[in-house]
């Protein structure tokens, strides 16, 4: 039977007249690359931040490995494994990019990312090692003493993926990993994430770019206006009338 990692149950969620999500229920199997598609204001981002604990549900639930985590705060779903990728980098641009990398590693270690400036110097090699390794991995090694302002957008995007891969992440979250790159940085980035795909890792993805999505996505599921219109095979949801119709036009 196939493990399923993720299960967002009847999720329900209004601010004030307006339903961002509404009984929206999904299954994410361990080792795959799921894909949210959906027209601007389907719900997209709602529903991710539902998932990390950013955002409550009205009714329903999600449950993470089996365990229930709709109430705990997002550093505890974090500690748990479940790991954001956002849209705009969240890096530290007046560090190197092994500090950036590094302290997601302090953090996770220590539940928490206030860090002081003894903690730093004395960083455990163990843990810059492993910066090292992960920033080699995305292709950033040899730029590890430059500071992550100097960075072009796609390079700052694989830095905060390495951030997110120190974590070592039972679920990876990528809301958007190409928006905003030339067609060049588009299908590095593809070619990285096919990489980890091959590794087993399970991922979800959020992407407007279908070359991305057809090219990752083992699962599709498609949002409009808050629910969900279709949930299958990307050759499945290829095929689906209604797919082709929230997209044709347009809704929000």
């Amino acid at each position: 039977m196939d493990n399923i990692v993720l299960h967002v149950a009847d999720v329900h969620k209004s601010f004030g007249g307006l339903k961002a999500l509404s009984d929206v229920d999904l299954q994410v199997k361990e080792g795959t690359t799921h894909a949210i598609i959906g027209p601007n204001g389907a719900g997209k981002s709602t529903l991710l931040n539902v998932c990390i604990g950013r955002i409550a549900p009205d009714t329903g639930a999600v449950v993470f490995d089996g365990e229930v985590i709709t109430g705990k705060h997002p550093h505890e779903i974090n500690q748990m494994g479940v790991v954001r990728v956002f849209q705009t980098p969240e890096i530290f641009p007046e560090l190197t990019l092994l500090q950036n990398v590094m302290i997601p590693a302090f953090a996770r270690r220590d539940g928490s990312f206030r860090l002081n400036a003894m903690q730093m110097v004395s960083s455990q090699h163990a843990i810059r090692e492993e910066a090292e390794h992960w920033l080699e991995d995305v292709g950033l090694k040899e730029q590890k003493l430059v500071t992550a302002a100097s960075l072009s957008r796609g390079d700052k995007r694989r830095l905060e993926l390495a951030m997110g891969l120190i974590q070592h992440p039972r679920l990876l979250l990528l809301d958007e990993p190409t928006a905003g790159m030339s067609r060049h940085d588009t299908n590095s980035t593809i070619d990285l994430l096919k990489k980890f795909k091959e590794r087993g890792m399970t991922k979800v993805i959020i992407e407007h770019d279908m070359h991305v999505v057809f090219s990752l996505a083992d699962r599709i599921t498609v949002l409009a206006q808050g629910q969900i219109i279709a949930d299958g095979t990307p050759d499945e949801v290829r095929r689906s009338v209604k797919v082709q119709e929230a997209y044709l036009g347009g809704s929000h």
